[in-house]
């Protein structure tokens, strides 16, 4: 899953499917049975220069969607649903999962949270989450608390926080001199042993082998 936020990035895959995101546009591809694809920034960013600044994030897919046919979903900015929150001013982005009754427009084959999220100073956050779900939040820029009442905790820019497994929510503040923009991210854990190498994700070594001698044909 690619999120852009500066920059121009294009997309290519053995499917057919060639794109070039551009700041806000969202690309996720389910290799599942397995795609080539390339993401380079465009030729004309090359040539202009510039910031590149973006996430790209991998999902694990259960056991039985491993081999599933691969999928290409490739959402623009003005598609993603957009919540402004009591301030007028400080949004949330809903890429993937659900926020305050906003749904994603992005398909996922396993339930998964993905805000991004833009708070003016000393505003809160409190999302409701399950007790079972593994919730982190990656700051991006600016300060902020995380926790409630005694068990607030402090970070900064650059930061990644994981939340207990404590409850039923997820509560944030930004700072009283600093907006705070950070993703924060969630899943449920598929709790099955998983291996890696290169860009293969299997379940089993002698899966990984068998990915090899398919990718090799």
């Amino acid at each position: 899953m690619t999120y852009l936020l500066a920059g121009e990035n294009e997309h290519k895959d053995s499917e057919g499917n060639h794109r070039c995101l551009r700041p806000g546009d969202v690309q996720w591809m389910t290799a599942g049975s397995g795609v080539v694809h390339s993401e380079m920034p465009s030729p004309e960013f090359f040539e202009k220069g510039g910031t590149m600044h973006g996430f790209q994030i991998w999902v694990n897919l259960p056991s039985n969607q491993k081999m599933i046919s691969p999928r290409y979903q490739d959402t623009p900015s003005e598609k993603i649903p957009e919540v402004v929150l009591d301030d007028g001013k400080s949004k949330v982005r809903v890429i993937a999962g659900e926020f305050k009754g906003v749904k994603s427009v992005i398909k996922t084959n396993t339930p998964i949270l993905y805000l991004h999220v833009l708070l003016e100073p000393r505003m809160q956050l409190k999302h409701p989450v399950s007790i079972d779900d593994n919730i982190m939040a990656y700051l991006i820029s600016g300060k902020g608390e995380f926790g409630e009442n005694e068990c607030k905790n402090a970070a900064a820019e650059g930061k990644l926080v994981l939340f207990a497994h404590d409850g039923d929510s997820i509560s944030l503040r930004s700072a009283d001199d600093s907006s705070l923009e950070l993703l924060i991210l969630g899943g449920t854990p598929i709790k099955e042993p998983m291996v890696r190498y290169g860009p293969f994700v299997m379940n089993t070594k002698e899966e990984i082998f068998q990915a090899f001698r398919d990718f090799s044909k």
